[in-house]
């Protein structure tokens, strides 16, 4: 894997976690920058989770190139 496959994959992995800030966004009311958990927003946990997998998938396959590229170690 050369760096320009591992920038499509840190491409990827942002796009990602920009899909899942913005999911929260539209689902939780902010107050000036930060969530506004007071009144108790309800979320659709198969919706969290299914963000959430995304953004995990992507991170340990990226992980995955990262150490196999750079022989870091990897516990």
């Amino acid at each position: 894997m050369d760096k320009n496959d591992i920038e499509k994959e840190l491409d990827k992995l942002m796009k990602i976690r920009t899909d899942f800030y913005n999911y929260l966004d539209t689902n939780i009311p902010k107050n000036e920058e930060q969530f506004d958990f007071s009144n108790e927003p309800k979320l659709l946990a198969k919706d969290v989770y299914a963000h959430f997998y995304k953004l995990d998938y992507q991170a340990r396959k990226l992980r995955g190139f990262l150490v196999k590229a750079y022989n870091l170690k990897a516990e």
